[in-house]
């Protein structure tokens, strides 16, 4: 049978869970059950095995750790374990066993993560004292069983959790072989953001009329936005560094994951992230368990702001502070995309993905809207007039936050003297212009230059008319200019987009179509907004030169005559 999210709100103490449970629960300030909690916890508790679709941060870990809490029999009553909960990485293994611990503290649960990487010795004197719960990693598990030091004859449950991770990993046949070593009375379930056939097939061998539960991120009321924002930016491979760099800049993320194809990107990135000021730290297949658990530690503390990692090396991990996931690259398929953003806009908290996309790649993102059914904003990669701007925002958030400190006493006598020579104001520019220098102003930024929307014709005509005809209109809502500066002065469309940007009220995203011919250039700006543009534009210089600025003339086609 299927289950949807419907019906009233519950508490958990409306799910019969044991006293001990409720206290862990109370004291973690836990009031009610998320949706996936509410559906899964009655029909697990009567014992039913479980397939949960359920996207990462939705709460399933309670979802399955509290029924097998519940129903686990009094400490030290078994030696062997009551629960085996297989999971793809060591990082997801400790946050598991953790909430384990958390759950069960009251009622004295014993919890073992076991994943590669860590002393097996510990692992096996653990496992012979005894313990409830074991969590593990496929491989290890499986290296345990064959020792003979994991016994599962005991075993009441089994959890697979995020099982289409585990499958992408190539833990399929590992999975097999645990399965096979274990009661067939047991209680089986499963949890994985995405059910492609794969996890059917596991679900039909394995799990007995299992109760099916599907669980979406919470619809939205309209106009409400979205927990995660997803963009996209279309950018040619070679300007990819420096536009995710921009966009970094721009965005000012907490704490971000940039997923990246290759360990050479990863370092790559990670140098050039390191170079433009920011605390980033690389993680691949190629660094040691131990380098893994240092970059980890250092990003939860919080003492790096950027994880420029491989799909394979991220995969499990979770950061509470995590406000923005990057694609460098578009994802190779749907759930993957849907695993990466998952990692953002949990409990309520808003979050941010993007992805940098080149132009063949436009297809991929179309594929990919609709496999999720979630709209992908493309936008405009911010210009230099945009970085500027949000710099002198951050610079003044900073200024705000420093005078409410009411701490500034000792700077005083600093302020006093000058005052005694320059206007007080003065004083308050040049010390906001050093603050302003401090973060970096984009004085050597240039321009990331916009892929060509529009193919450009091929034909008879020549060089200047083809350029001159991408478009025949506007398009609604805009309206062109005409620039007496081209190609042959050495404008490039980057140029007219900092000119305009930096000397109007528009932004870079706020600039249409442009045109560039050997003796002119046309450009696209918002209707409301031409006077001031043209205004701007006379009054400045581009490429050194001065430029007739005007709207573009319409002039009918020419007559054709017959011969």
């Amino acid at each position: 049978m299927t289950i949807s999210t419907s019906g009233d709100m519950t508490g958990f103490a409306d799910l019969e869970l044991r006293p001990e449970l409720l206290k862990a629960l109370s004291g973690l300030g836990y009031e009610e059950p998320t949706p996936i909690q509410r559906e899964a916890i009655p029909p697990l508790l009567e014992g039913y095995d479980l397939l949960g679709q359920a996207a990462t941060g939705t709460g399933k870990t309670a979802a399955f750790a509290l029924p097998v809490l519940h129903r686990a029999p009094e400490p030290a009553e078994e030696a062997g374990p009551i629960a085996l909960v297989l999971v793809p990485t060591r990082e997801l293994a400790i946050q598991v066993s953790e909430a384990f611990h958390r759950y069960g503290r009251e009622m004295g649960a014993r919890v073992l993560p076991v994943y590669g990487g860590a002393p097996i010795g510990r692992q096996l004197q653990a496992l012979r004292r005894g313990v409830d719960v074991v969590v593990a990693t496929p491989g290890r598990a499986l290296d345990l069983i064959n020792r003979g030091a994991l016994d599962l004859d005991g075993l009441r449950t089994v959890v697979l959790d995020e099982a289409d991770e585990m499958l992408d990993m190539g833990f399929a046949e590992d999975i097999e072989a645990i399965l096979a070593e274990t009661p067939e009375e047991r209680q089986t379930v499963l949890f994985s953001a995405t059910v492609p056939p794969r996890i059917d097939g596991i679900a039909r061998r394995h799990l007995r009329h299992p109760v099916r539960i599907e669980i979406g991120r919470p619809e939205r009321e309209v106009g409400e936005p979205p927990l995660v924002r997803q963009r996209a930016y279309v950018v040619d491979r070679a300007h990819k560094p420096a536009a995710l760099g921009r966009l970094l800049d721009v965005e000012s993320p907490a704490a971000a994951i940039v997923f990246c194809r290759t360990r050479d990107q990863v370092d790559e990135l990670t140098e050039m992230l390191n170079g433009r000021g920011y605390r980033a730290e690389a993680l691949h297949g190629g660094m040691s368990q131990d380098q893994r658990d240092r970059v980890m530690g250092r990003l939860r503390a919080g003492t790096a702001e950027l994880l420029i990692a491989t799909d394979v090396a991220a995969r499990g991990i979770d950061v509470e502070h995590l406000t923005h996931v990057v694609n460098y690259h578009v994802p190779s398929d749907p759930d993957s995309y849907v695993h990466r953003i998952g990692r953002v806009g949990r409990a309520g908290r808003e979050g941010v993905a993007f992805t940098l996309a080149e132009p063949r790649e436009h297809r991929m993102l179309k594929s990919i809207e609709r496999a999720t059914r979630q709209k992908i904003a493309v936008e405009k990669i911010p210009t230099v007039a945009d970085l500027r701007a949000r710099r002198l925002e951050l610079t003044r958030a900073a200024l705000r936050e420093s005078l409410l400190a009411d701490d500034l006493d000792s700077y005083r006598v600093v302020v006093e003297t000058l005052a005694d020579e320059f206007d007080i104001m003065e004083v308050a520019l040049a010390a906001v212009k050093l603050a302003q220098e401090a973060t970096g102003a984009a004085t050597d930024e240039e321009e990331i230059p916009e892929v060509t929307r529009r193919p450009q014709r091929e034909g008879r005509e020549g060089p200047g008319r083809r350029e001159r005809r991408t478009a025949a209109s506007p398009e609604e809502g805009m309206t062109r200019l005409f620039l007496g500066l081209g190609r042959r002065a050495g404008v490039r469309p980057q140029d007219l987009v900092g000119a305009i940007a930096g000397e109007s009220s528009l932004r870079g995203r706020d600039i249409g179509a442009i045109e560039i011919a050997d003796r002119f250039s046309l450009v696209e700006v918002p209707q409301a907004a031409a006077d001031e543009v043209i205004d701007a534009l006379r009054r400045t210089t581009i490429k050194g030169r001065k430029a007739i600025v005007r709207r573009e003339r319409q002039t009918p086609p020419p007559t054709r005559h017959p011969r």
